[in-house]
C-alpha cells in the first residue's frame, strides 16, 4: 500500500501508486527506463510539452498522443496503461513531476542517491568520475549522477541532491563578490 505521507502532491501520489504497481508486477527497471525515455523526449519536443500543458488539447487528446508516443518507443504495458489513465484523468501536465518523483523512489529503493550536476562545459569522463567519487564519501551513499550544461554559471561546478544545494560556481562567487562591494 502507498505511503501518502510521503507524498502530498499530484505527482508524487501518481508516481507512488506507479512503482507500488510496478513493483508488485517486477518491472521497476522497465518503467523507469521508459519514465527516462518519455523525460528525454519531453525535453527534446516542444510539441510534446505543448500537448501535455495546454488546455487547448482535450484529455481524450492527450491520451492519444501519449499513447502514439508509447507505442512508437516501444514502451512496457504497465507504462502504456499508466500514461493512458494519468490522460484520462486530466492529469497530464504533471507527467514531469511523476518521472522525477519515481526516480526519486527507485532511487531510494536501490539506495543510491541522486545527484543533479550542472557545470558550465560538459564534464570529461575522468570530471564524472571524480565528481562521483566525491559525492559517495561525502553522502556515503552512491550517488546517481544527471549532468546538465549551463554556460551561465560561468565555472565552477553546482551540485543539487534532494533539497541541498552546493554551489561553487564562479557566477554565484561573482555575485556574492558583487554584493559585497555594494555593502561596503
Amino acid at each position: 500500500m502507498a505511503d501518502d505521507s510521503r507524498t502530498s502532491n499530484v505527482g508524487g501520489r501518481y508516481a507512488q501508486a506507479l512503482f507500488d504497481l510496478a513493483n508488485d508486477e517486477n518491472k521497476i527497471a522497465a518503467v523507469e527506463a521508459d519514465l527516462k525515455s518519455l523525460k528525454a523526449m519531453l525535453a527534446d519536443s516542444r510539441d510534446l510539452r505543448v500537448l501535455l500543458a495546454s488546455p487547448a488539447f482535450s484529455a481524450q487528446d492527450k491520451g492519444k498522443g501519449l499513447a502514439a508516443v508509447a507505442a512508437k518507443a516501444g514502451f512496457d504495458s504497465t507504462t502504456r496503461k499508466f500514461l493512458g489513465l494519468i490522460a484520462a484523468n486530466g492529469r497530464a501536465s504533471a507527467i514531469g513531476s511523476v518521472i522525477t518523483a519515481f526516480q526519486a523512489l527507485s532511487a531510494a529503493r536501490r539506495g543510491v542517491v541522486s545527484a543533479h550536476v550542472t557545470t558550465a562545459m560538459p564534464l570529461s569522463a575522468d570530471q564524472a568520475r571524480g565528481v562521483s567519487a566525491a559525492l559517495r564519501q561525502a553522502l556515503g551513499k552512491d550517488p546517481e549522477i544527471e549532468t546538465h550544461v549551463d554556460p551561465s554559471i560561468l565555472g565552477g561546478i553546482k551540485v543539487r541532491v534532494g533539497s541541498r544545494l552546493f554551489d561553487a560556481s564562479l557566477g554565484t562567487k561573482l555575485d556574492s563578490l558583487k554584493f559585497a562591494l555594494k555593502r561596503a
